[in-house]
């Protein structure tokens, strides 16, 4: 933390499957959680709503945070948004209310120049961080890639407007 103005870890959601958190959910909050002890941000803010199955995306990367040692007075939920923009612009009131001044945006590296865009478009002094792709399936990532240059397009005009 720089004087008294924080930085907060922003980790965007991915599926809960039936079974429990995705690998994707799983890899980008085991991230953020090692980021939050390395001392990269101050509070966690996890992101997500409700998808196909319970619990939300949200409450999902509490519970692994929390197994991750990182203490409840540092995790927020944003647990209502759908998808990336609402992701980050719903946490707005959210880094308002701590005095929150930078974010480090947690996604895999594919999803990062988009909601990098959205995330400084909103106003947030915003980097981004990826977590490594080790145990990382390769279709999925190569599906994220092929679905990011259109969001990426999608987004620029949707600002444009």
């Amino acid at each position: 933390m720089q004087g008294d103005r924080m930085t907060a870890i922003v980790i965007l959601g991915a599926a809960v499957w039936e079974g429990g958190p995705s690998p994707t959910l799983r890899r980008r909050t085991l991230h953020g959680a090692r980021l939050y002890h390395s001392g990269a941000g101050d509070v966690v803010i996890c992101c997500g709503g409700m998808g196909k199955y319970p619990p939300t995306e949200a409450e999902a990367m509490a519970a692994m945070l929390r197994e991750a040692g990182v203490p409840d007075s540092a995790i927020r939920l944003e647990d209502a948004s759908t998808n990336t923009r609402e992701n980050i612009r719903f946490t707005l009131p959210i880094l308002r209310d701590l005095g929150a001044e930078k974010v480090v945006i947690v996604s895999d590296a594919y999803h990062l120049p988009r909601a990098g865009l959205i995330a400084r478009r909103l106003g947030l002094k915003a980097s981004t961080s990826a977590p490594p792709l080790n145990d990382a399936r390769l279709w999925p990532q190569v599906k994220g890639w092929l679905r990011e240059g259109p969001g990426y397009l999608a987004t620029l005009v949707a600002f444009w407007r």
